[in-house]
């Protein structure tokens, strides 16, 4: 199926429902859209493909609530990682007494999906009995649960997603080709997040939005440093990774500014070593010379300084650490942190400096 000019959205636009993690930033994401919206509609199965982390399942549920069967459930099931008695189980449910610890009737996956949408995620690591199975659901809509010869039937419009190469597992004969081409009746490719950087920012913004809210924080933003590094990152997880990250962040910050030294070592160094040191260098400088001149007219007191700066004392206490600032006064005792005193000495090159 090919994506009709007509419905690509313009840049910043966003599928309704929890889908603002798909922020469109460039034509690739604008495409993923408008295939998902002109797909929504019609009763045809989706095989969604890409990356892990890349937010597969949220264009699933996208698709789920824009087409006609959105009053209807939304069933989601992982097929890795699960020995095949147990996904046949959960796909199709078993009767009382049909295996040891059966006690009671219980239904799968597919009836729980009647009438709504299925979202089988990593439907390559399907062992090929279960393909088989599958395969008899989509063509005859009926099938028997474990312990069972009577046919349930069912309606489920199925989405399926993987982040293998489904075409090259039908190639070497480890995936059904009659099945790839059942659930493979459109095919969605949502592309790594390190080729849509355009929308890292906007991404990295919506997460900071919510993880504040999410642990009660007042409104926050990045740094320029923090959201370049961010935009220069290569990241390797994907949607998901920049979430946490995010979040890891809000945790971390003890004010309102998500800064590089918040975000983790892989982020903030990398950055480091891609040629912006001079940015970085001239706003510790600013920092570090704000900091000292403060701390000089407050007589060396953190707390009078950090009340000057209106920043909180632990929060002074830490760009101290980081930016290795040395007290401009060796002799003031610092408000009972006397312990710091000596860590806060005047170097020579400093004293020789004034």
């Amino acid at each position: 199926m090919q994506v009709d000019g007509s419905e690509k959205t313009a840049a910043g636009s966003r599928l309704p429902g929890r889908t603002s993690q798909f922020v469109s930033g460039g034509d690739s994401m604008d495409q993923v859209f408008a295939l998902a919206r002109k797909i929504a509609p019609w009763n045809v199965s989706a095989l969604i493909t890409g990356e892990t982390g890349t937010g597969k399942e949220l264009i699933a549920r996208a698709i789920h609530r824009l087409s006609p069967r959105s009053s209807n459930a939304f069933v989601a099931f992982s097929c890795a990682n699960m020995p095949d008695t147990l996904v046949d189980d959960e796909l199709f449910g078993h009767e009382r007494g049909a295996f040891t610890g059966a006690t009671s009737h219980r239904r799968g996956r597919f009836e729980a999906a009647d009438g709504g949408t299925l979202f089988l995620d990593e439907i390559g690591d399907l062992a090929l009995p279960l393909q088989a199975k599958l395969l008899r659901v989509l063509q005859e809509r009926t099938f028997e649960r474990l312990g069972s010869v009577e046919p349930v039937k069912v309606d489920v419009r199925l989405v399926s997603a993987t982040h293998r190469n489904v075409l090259e597992m039908v190639k070497q004969g480890t995936f059904r080709e009659d099945l790839y081409h059942r659930v493979n009746v459109v095919e969605i490719h949502l592309p790594p997040l390190r080729e849509r950087r355009q929308g890292i920012a906007l991404l990295a913004n919506h997460f900071l939005e919510e993880s504040a809210k999410e642990f009660g924080r007042p409104p926050m933003q990045f740094s320029y440093p923090a959201l370049t590094a961010l935009e220069e990152y290569d990241w390797p997880g994907n949607v998901r990774q920049l979430e946490n990250v995010t979040k890891r962040a809000v945790v971390l910050a003890e004010e309102s500014t998500i800064e590089l030294w918040h975000l983790p070592p892989a982020l903030s160094s990398g950055f480091r070593q891609q040629g912006s040191n001079l940015y970085l260098d001239q706003v510790r400088e600013f920092k570090r010379r704000l900091i000292l001149r403060t701390l000089t007219e407050c007589g060396g007191s953190r707390v009078d300084a950090a009340r000057a700066l209106a920043v909180s004392r632990g929060y002074l206490h830490r760009l101290i650490r980081e930016l290795e600032i040395h007290s401009p006064d060796a002799g003031v005792e610092l408000d009972g942190d006397g312990a710091d005193n000596q860590d806060l000495d005047p170097s020579p090159g400093e004293r020789k400096e004034k």
